[in-house]
């Protein structure tokens, strides 16, 4: 265990949004190793930006002697979570959400451990959930919730005037019930998760409570979002992800070397290992200086999902982009027959389609080396793609282009 209480150091980052009998809580953390759990809905083959700080949480609390138990949401992904949404999810096969399981684990390993004393350990919901016989369920579960209480939750109420279907109001006890099966098949005392799903995890405390007689535990997490309140990750390109297939390593650099000055001091804190005393030296200024917290930033993240090596390689070609050289630049190889200016911006997914294309190009935001091009007609020669340039769209994306 650590010398430090976990919540302190937590607290310090910024993030404790809640807790249910904090100082009980605080006291247990202090003197045992605590399983805890936090979910995740299985609904893509790849995590993403809004599950960093999640994530980051679960590797604090490890690393300070605390077992991480990781709930996949197998079970509760067939009906879907409420909170948040003005639709219904798309219910899941087996299939999928075993692949998504197991892209899950590779990319979890980069934050946590899975060996040791304290390995974390990756659990499906629907191991117990598809067992279980409704009757009774809703006899010794149900029996315990308020449908009164229950409409007062912002998830509820959310999907209150847009219609709110029986299957998602089962959402909440299933939830509750996770929490009461780990309990008591793995000793798990704590549930953690983001501030929106405050309500499922008060829940599953009192189910605890009323089934058990014992005490349980719930923590939840700020959001991460910028000074706007938006969530964080969202890109013109779409969501921001871990899978270097879905967002390349360049990209994902730049989405952090680029964030708002008023969101690096909030992201340091949160999703990097970078040391308290460090953020505020970096984050001391609200200037120009801020951009070498922003290098840290983006630095340090690639650096935890996609290894030192290859944070080193992106490092230097955003260096290289941004700071005059061209030795160190983004290549990217086309086609030998695709010349034409708006097929390689769409080649090499700088744009989403020609169209787009030749938008950018109208506004004057394409340059070939130092050569403004507006004209969406315009072709390379074949001595150009020999040889190699630079093709520059706006202030971020700098590319060294030659034939494959």
């Amino acid at each position: 265990m650590s010398q430090q209480n976990i919540m302190d150091i937590l607290e310090e980052r910024g993030f404790i949004h809640q807790t249910v009998n904090r100082d009980e809580l605080y006291e247990l953390l202090g003197k045992e190793s605590v399983p805890f759990y936090i979910g995740f809905d299985p609904t893509a083959d790849s995590l993403h930006v809004g599950h960093f700080l999640a994530l980051m949480a679960m590797s604090y609390m490890q690393k300070a002697g605390h077992k991480p138990v990781i709930l996949i949401g197998g079970g509760t992904a067939k009906i879907g979570d409420p909170t948040g949404r003005t639709d219904m999810r798309q219910m899941m096969t087996n299939e999928t959400i075993e692949h998504n399981v197991e892209c899950f684990r590779k990319q979890m390993s980069k934050f946590m451990s899975f060996e040791g004393d304290n390995a974390a350990v990756i659990v499906n919901n629907a191991d117990w959930l598809d067992k279980l016989n409704y009757i009774e369920f809703i006899r010794d579960v149900g029996a315990s919730f308020s449908v009164n209480q229950m409409l007062t939750c912002d998830a509820f109420k959310a999907r209150w005037e847009r219609g709110l279907s029986f299957l998602e109001f089962n959402y909440m006890p299933m939830q509750a019930y996770d929490f009461y099966h780990l309990f008591k098949t793995m000793g798990v005392k704590l549930e953690c998760g983001g501030a929106d799903q405050w309500s499922n995890m008060l829940a599953g405390a009192d189910l605890i409570r009323r089934k058990l007689s014992k005490p349980a535990y719930a923590m939840t997490f700020e959001l991460l979002t910028t000074s706007e309140g938006k969530k964080m990750g969202k890109t013109q390109k779409g969501a921001v992800w871990l899978d270097a297939a879905k967002t390349s390593p360049y990209d994902f650099y730049q989405y952090w070397r680029n964030i708002a000055d008023a969101d690096v001091e909030k992201c340091l804190r949160l999703i990097t290992y970078v040391p308290m005393d460090r953020i505020r030296e970096l984050c001391q200024y609200q200037d120009e200086r801020i951009n070498e917290a922003k290098k840290v930033l983006a630095y340090e993240l690639t650096k935890i999902v996609h290894g030192e090596e290859i944070a080193n390689e992106v490092k230097a070609q955003s260096e290289s982009a941004f700071g005059g050289s061209n030795d160190n630049l983004l290549e990217k190889k086309v086609p030998q027959d695709c010349k034409n200016i708006c097929d390689i911006l769409v080649f090499i997914k700088a744009c989403k389609s020609k169209s787009e294309a030749r938008s950018i190009l109208a506004g004057g935001a394409v340059k070939i080396d130092e050569t403004a091009i507006t004209d969406f007609a315009y072709n390379v020669t074949d001595e150009m793609l020999a040889n190699g340039f630079i093709l520059h769209k706006g202030k971020k994306v700098h590319v060294k282009i030659s034939k494959e």
